[in-house]
């Protein structure tokens, strides 16, 4: 049986000769002009609008990494019985409702109904929000709220192996509890789409090099290779499109060579809101309040409650396993037109709608390891800007 394609070509044929019958003098040239094959397609993408007067802040977190990766077990401390939920490295908006899912069914396990989620960030307002799904009456207590929380200077691209654990530790149940904290998260967010304010939406990303692909690979030292590399391509590739290279001579960028894929971006302003505000009309209460130490959590009337303090937990509950690694961003004036991702030389490009985002991430996930230091540093925010400036000039 003739293809679909098979019946176009016999029908497109037709028609041409047709023509040629009916306008005589058209011909044989005409024929040969419509069977010829268009050239390729240009990649042209919208010119960026970077230079370091558009920056308009400049902000650093310290990403709470566990070498076992995020703590999900339940402590009991005096009468209080304590759910983790944190340690997720640079993983925390991107596996969130997988992970806050566990802590919620261990919650939900002791019989309580009145719980308490200790943290406002990226966790805790997951945390909380799936323990109303689940029928508790929940209170979150924080010193801070959004957008003054660490969550909130979050990159804001789901990278769900992003600093999640060394490899040594990436034991098969592990990766098993990744996987299922990773497929949770993602499905979640599907249902995030196309809302108001575009709390989640998917970007084209292009990683930009001067060499190919393989030269490039071949050149990086051992020592260089990320902590878990490869581990989204090695249980959940289903999930992330394929990848498109682009030569020389096929986009606007020169002689550079282009890698294109598509990722999940948060927009973390309109995200934050979108979670708060469904917390809220759920009845949901937020109490400010400021915990040192766990026996600080004695007057609380819950019994149950889930700690989601992210790197705070290193000083509230002395755990030194939590290793900060720096992280700034360079924010600039938000361009609307701008709605792909770049990464050249170390530094990304994340366009955000609440300001197009610039951070050098350095070549792999040591980049800014054990460094707790929180001033803004100039010097490497206009380093950043100007590398991505640099690939428009």
């Amino acid at each position: 049986m003739d293809s679909p394609v098979g019946r176009r070509q016999v029908l497109t044929a037709a028609g041409a000769a047709f023509l040629v019958g009916a306008l005589e003098g058209c011909g044989a040239g005409f024929l040969r002009a419509s069977r010829a094959a268009p050239p390729p397609a240009r990649l042209q993408l919208p010119a960026l609008h970077a230079g370091i007067d558009r920056i308009t802040r400049i902000t650093v977190c310290t990403r709470p990494f566990r070498a076992q990766g995020p703590r999900l077990d339940v402590e009991q401390i005096g009468p209080k019985t304590i759910v983790h939920n944190y340690g997720h490295g640079g993983s925390g908006w991107s596996l969130s409702w997988g992970s806050s899912s566990i802590a919620v069914a261990k919650a939900m396990a002791t019989g309580e109904r009145d719980i308490a989620v200790i943290g406002c960030g990226a966790l805790g307002l997951t945390s909380g929000l799936l323990l109303q799904r689940a029928g508790a009456d929940v209170t979150i207590y924080a010193k801070d709220l959004p957008p003054n929380v660490r969550s909130s200077l979050a990159t804001g691209v789901w990278s769900p192996d992003s600093r999640i654990c060394l490899a040594q530790h990436a034991t098969p149940s592990f990766k098993e509890l990744w996987e299922g904290m990773a497929r949770q998260s993602f499905q979640t967010y599907q249902n995030l789409l196309g809302l108001p304010g575009d709390p989640v939406e998917f970007i084209d990303t292009y990683a930009v090099s001067d060499a190919a692909e393989t030269q490039r690979r071949s050149s990086l030292p051992i020592d260089n290779r990320p902590p878990f590399a490869e581990l989204q391509r090695e249980l959940i590739g289903d999930l992330i499109p394929n990848s498109e290279d682009f030569a020389p001579g096929t986009h606007q960028f020169g002689a550079r060579y282009l890698r294109r894929n598509t990722a999940l971006m948060f927009n973390l302003t309109a995200y934050g809101r979108l979670l708060m505000s469904d917390f809220l009309a759920n009845r949901g209460k937020i109490e400010i309040a400021e915990f040192h130490t766990p026996a600080d959590f004695a007057p609380l009337r819950q019994k149950t409650l889930i700690n989601a303090t992210g790197y705070g937990a290193r000083e509230l509950f002395k755990d030194q396993s939590v290793t900060p690694v720096r992280g700034q961003l360079t924010r600039t004036i938000p361009q609307t037109d701008i709605h792909y991702g770049l990464s050249y030389k170390g530094v990304w490009l994340v366009p955000r709608r609440d300001g197009l985002v610039f951070q050098c991430a350095g070549q792999d996930d040591y980049y800014g390891f054990n460094d707790d230091t929180t001033v803004p540093d100039r010097a490497e925010a206009e380093l950043a800007v100007n590398t991505i400036a640099g690939l428009y000039t």
